[in-house]
């Protein structure tokens, strides 16, 4: 068994302060830092995604368009351009513990960390061939989105997946618990 964590989008733009900030962001990053540091052996890999969208377009319809307001379903306001503080984790997490980063979305809507690539080029699913993953826990953010979207995929990919309740956190709270409902029907253990 080779077991990986997930990090999913703990970005400055997607905790308090931020242009698209989940309530309880800053808490995940903090929480997720304590679980690295009190248990360093627990996972084989670390691995985080990020939002590392284009700046001077919508990339791809996923940004409001100028002037309109976000419908915050399909469109968003801008957030996590590539190169920018937003797009940067958020301080709490120490990325000194994260093994291999995985940018996502470059010019499109990308809420899955399988959409991503490492920065180098190398898609999410031959690293986790090359690494032998067999088991993955999930955390970050936002429940109802990416981590809903990225657990889902590891799951459809045919890992072992585990969504580790306490260090999640959601754009809304009906729609978070509706996701960890959907993950755990579709086989996903919610710890």
């Amino acid at each position: 068994m080779t077991k990986a964590l997930f990090i999913i989008d703990v970005q400055n733009d997607f905790c308090e302060g931020g242009s698209l900030a989940v309530t309880g962001g800053a808490a995940v990053a903090t929480g997720i830092t304590e679980l690295l540091r009190s248990k360093p052996s627990i996972y084989d890999f670390v691995i985080a995604s990020r939002d590392w969208h284009d700046a001077g377009n919508d990339n791809g319809g996923h940004f409001a368009a100028v002037g309109e307001s976000p419908d915050y379903v399909h469109t968003w306001p801008v957030h996590c351009v590539s190169g920018t503080s937003g797009a940067e984790y958020h301080p709490n997490l120490d990325s000194t513990l994260v093994d291999f980063h995985i940018i996502k979305g470059m010019g499109k809507p990308s809420y899955s960390i399988f959409e991503g690539q490492t920065p180098d080029g190398v898609n999410l699913k031959a690293l986790l061939g090359y690494l032998n993953v067999t088991d993955i826990d999930v955390v970050g953010l936002a429940t109802d989105y990416c981590v809903l979207a990225s657990s889902l995929d590891a799951k459809n990919a045919g890992f072992n997946v585990t969504v580790i309740k306490d260090l999640v956190a959601g754009v809304a709270g009906e729609s978070s618990e509706k996701a960890l409902v959907t993950l755990a029907t579709a086989g996903c253990k919610i710890g």
